[in-house]
């Protein structure tokens, strides 16, 4: 039994769940279920990331202490697993006392390596990104991910991370074409570490920040948020404690195995930092980053002022959570930016779903149902196609092919008109069909499991029966 370890990024409590990491967790789950259903014992990872800035003054704005503001946040992420019907294995929160035990390790080692110093921090500083902003990154002076938001400008003293050191290594990592998927966002990080790396600070004054983790052996300072928050992947495996746990999910120097699931506006932090402090503490890099585009509205980015945010809870009350899992899988993640609209997914619901998948099951159950016609295929598993899709995790082109093979079942039964024929003609026909509707339904189980459920109980009865509507039509 292979192991396989997938995680995605830690969303950060400071709003409400979006279908940007609805898009991210959904297709993790796809990905975890594959590997179960092809023999592998899985760890899947997911989380919330508690501290920084930006959560001390929202809870400060709402008298809230933080720990209060984040367990309500908190909350709301866990609430994805019973909406879109997660498999997670671990659900890891940055203000567990085992994940900040393993953070404050994490820098002990960093620091014995020689990679944390000391130093001045002058810099524009953007609250909404809890990062440093160059100049060549702004647009009109702001930054373009949160325009909305004054820049700082910040002059203390903090700990620096020795990111400059780790160029050259990062470079012969990106040397594995398979490191960063799609391929454009490989290009993208080489061309950003061969531009030459600055340090990066990483802690705060806790007199002016006090909610983060305790930088080891100075009360002074807090840990920035982003070199805690980066080592829940690991911490959630139980290290530095369980050595065991840890070579076997996330891998060794010579065979890793961590793959990351992430968004573009998380590239730089997931495929160079986090990979530069891992090099720094003496562990195993990641196996493959996975990098997804934003998706847009109508055009526009997602924000409250428009008006525009898609909420995944929306989603699953109009849809479900099998058909909304579906929907957001069908807009093709690990690639570009996406658009869409309620009008969209309510056409793709309709064309897919309820006249496509739902229907030929409905159709197909409803006619063995008047005959002896029944399941008779010995062994079903995943077709050629639908696993090279799963296994160069091109999740879009496993739904195309399933999409391709209802088509052509529909079309099967048009041109063969079973309703037409004789009993014994009519099981003639419609056996294969049922062989096929199983045989899709078994391939569905990562994408939709309940839906999968469903059909593969179904059609796999000595005597079939009619079948209730499997996607009823939106009002």
């Amino acid at each position: 039994m292979k192991s396989f370890y997938i995680t995605t990024t830690l969303p950060y409590v400071n709003a409400e769940p979006h279908i940007g990491f609805a898009l991210e967790i959904v297709t993790a789950d796809a990905l975890a279920r594959y590997h179960r259903l092809i023999g592998d014992e899985v760890v899947f990872n997911t989380g919330t990331d508690e501290h920084g800035q930006k959560i001390y003054q929202k809870a400060k704005a709402q008298g809230k202490t933080p720990q209060e503001y984040v367990d309500e946040y908190a909350q709301k992420f866990a609430d994805l697993k019973s909406a879109l019907d997660l498999s997670y294995t671990h659900f890891v929160r940055t203000t567990d006392k085992h994940h900040q035990q393993a953070a404050q390790e994490f820098w002990r080692r960093c620091l014995k390596n020689g990679d944390i110093y000391k130093s001045r921090y002058q810099v524009k500083y953007c609250v909404g990104c809890e990062m440093e902003k160059t100049d060549s990154e702004l647009v009109d002076g702001r930054c373009p991910l949160h325009p909305d938001k004054e820049l700082e400008l910040r002059n203390e003293e903090n700990y620096f991370f020795r990111f400059s050191r780790y160029e050259n290594t990062l470079l012969k990592l990106y040397e594995n074409k398979d490191f960063v998927k799609p391929a454009g966002k490989l290009k993208e990080i080489r061309a950003f570490v061969q531009a030459g790396l600055k340090d990066f600070s990483i802690s705060r004054v806790k007199s002016k920040m006090p909610w983060g983790v305790p930088v080891p052996d100075d009360e002074d300072q807090v840990m920035y948020v982003w070199f805690d928050a980066l080592v829940n992947y690991i911490s959630t495996l139980g290290w530095p404690d369980d050595q065991k746990t840890f070579e076997k999910f996330w891998g060794t120097e010579t065979n890793p195995n961590a793959v990351q699931i992430a968004g573009k506006d998380n590239l730089r932090q997931q495929a160079a930092m986090w990979q530069a402090m891992l090099l720094s503490a003496h562990l195993p890099p990641s196996k493959q980053i996975l990098i997804n585009g934003f998706i847009n509205v109508n055009g526009q980015k997602m924000s409250k002022s428009l008006g525009n945010v898609i909420s995944p809870f929306e989603m699953v009350k109009r849809y479900g959570p099998d058909a909304t899992r579906f929907l957001l899988l069908n807009l093709g993640p690990v690639g570009e930016d996406m658009d869409v609209s309620w009008e969209r997914f309510d056409t793709e619901y309709t064309a897919y779903l309820a006249n496509g998948l739902g229907n030929l099951a409905s159709r197909v159950a409803k006619m063995a149902s008047q005959t002896q016609a029944t399941y008779n295929l010995k062994e079903s598993g995943f077709k050629p196609e639908i696993k090279q899709a799963f296994d160069q995790i091109e999740i879009k082109k496993a739904v195309e092919e399933i999409r391709r093979q209802v088509e052509t079942q529909d079309k099967y039964l048009s041109e063969t008109k079973p309703w037409l024929l004789e009993p014994e003609e009519k099981v003639k026909v419609l056996s294969p069909v049922i062989n096929q509707v199983a045989q899709i339904a078994y391939q569905l189980q990562p994408l939709m499991p309940e839906t999968a459920k469903i059909l593969l109980h179904h059609f796999s009865q000595k005597k079939i029966k009619p079948l209730k509507p499997l996607f009823p039509r939106v009002k």
